[in-house]
């Protein structure tokens, strides 16, 4: 009875001399090996043979051990099929005595775990993968911190700027009037007109820089008109063309992938016209004055059925990425001389293009001066 219930058991178990001589071993063998009972019994190196070559070392230390009288529960490893096949397995130990305390040997009991070791490593895959979507989240909760923090100030910044331009505006205007009854009263012949031109200059860069300050803030009003870019484009350089001459810097226009969508021609677009001007006129004008005598700015055109980039691209000495991460900030500026600039360029410029959908960038030029990329959609969201 009791050798009919040990043959009939679900698990692999066996029967070893004291020596560690295979005695029995029940018909699950064949099940979870491929080699029945009797070719068992006649194999010398039982159960090597069954033993993925890889933990043969682990079992042959079990075996010493169940030699020496000791037990173990659970130890895995894999079992070689006839067929090829590897499956996994897990064997307990255990001596046996007779009523005497008479060492008989030991027993192996050897189960199939193969399921439960795939369910295993797609719970460890799973973890993983749960452990990397909280990361991302974590590092993109992060991120948006971070932006939260960052447009919080510049709205600050934005409100102070505001604030700051319509105080001075007041008694701007007050100078700016006196000043041109002044200027009217004094000949051109006069020795100190030079300096009155001199000083109408600085009356209108001061008021250029506060209107600056009140884009940082200032919601815009303008409706989306359409218009040809390449016209706008040309129209920004021929703005420029004073400052180009000067600078002995050429400025070209190139395009390239330019593709008619509805009832758009290749280059024209749906946007604000007059924001997009004044982003143009601050990025290709920082373009220029970052070109050496002699260099060349160019503004590469291209639109998509969806979208409008533009790449404004100098031959200066370009910037490191320390300087590149602060050239959007207010008030940073790259230049020496406070008068080509005041660091607000390309702060407002961001806040128009993103105002419209858009985003600017700059873009890793390999040492050959910059790039800054401008993407805007095709047709505003405000776009009847």
């Amino acid at each position: 009875m009791f050798r009919a219930i040990a043959d009939y058991t679900y698990d692999w178990e066996s029967w070893s001399s004291p020596e560690g001589k295979l005695l029995w071993v029940n018909a699950a063998v064949e099940r979870m090996t491929g080699y029945s009972p009797d070719e068992c019994l006649r194999l010398p190196d039982y159960p090597l043979s069954f033993v993925a070559e890889e933990y043969r070392e682990k079992i042959v230390d079990m075996r010493r051990d169940a030699i020496a009288g000791g037990s173990g529960n659970d130890l895995e490893f894999q079992i070689l099929h006839r067929d090829g096949s590897k499956r996994w397995a897990a064997v307990s130990w255990q001596p046996m005595y007779d009523g005497s305390q008479h060492h008989l040997g030991y027993r192996a009991s050897i189960r199939d775990v193969t399921e439960r070791n795939h369910l295993r490593e797609e719970l460890r895959l799973y973890n993983q993968h749960l452990e990397q979507l909280v990361q991302e989240r974590t590092a993109k909760i992060a991120q948006l911190e971070q932006h939260r923090l960052k447009m919080e100030k510049l709205a600050a910044l934005g409100q102070m700027a505001a604030g700051v331009a319509h105080e001075v505006n007041n008694p701007l205007a007050g100078i700016r009037n006196a000043f041109a009854l002044f200027k009217g009263s004094l000949s051109t012949d006069d020795e100190n007109y030079e300096l009155l031109e001199l000083i109408d200059s600085e009356i209108e860069r001061i008021s250029s820089i506060t209107h600056q300050m009140y884009q940082l803030y200032r919601p815009s009003h303008q409706t989306p008109t359409k218009f040809d870019l390449y016209r706008t484009i040309s129209n920004v350089i021929v703005l420029l063309e004073p400052l180009a001459t000067k600078s002995n810097v050429e400025v070209i226009i190139q395009q390239s992938d330019c593709v008619l969508h509805d009832r758009l021609a290749a280059t024209e677009t749906v946007l604000r016209e007059g924001e997009l001007k004044q982003v143009l006129l601050n990025v290709v004008r920082n373009a220029i004055q970052a070109s050496p005598s002699g260099g060349v700015v160019t503004i590469d055109l291209s639109t998509s059925a969806d979208d409008v980039t533009l790449v404004i691209a100098d031959q200066g000495e370009g910037v490191s990425d320390k300087v590149a991460a602060r050239m959007f900030d207010p008030f940073f500026s790259t230049k020496t001389d406070t008068r080509q600039g005041m660091g607000l360029g390309l702060s407002v410029s961001r806040s128009l293009v993103e105002a419209m959908g858009g985003t600017i960038a700059i873009q890793d030029n390999h040492g050959q001066g910059m790039r800054i990329r401008v993407t805007l959609p095709r047709r505003s969201s405000s776009d009847e």
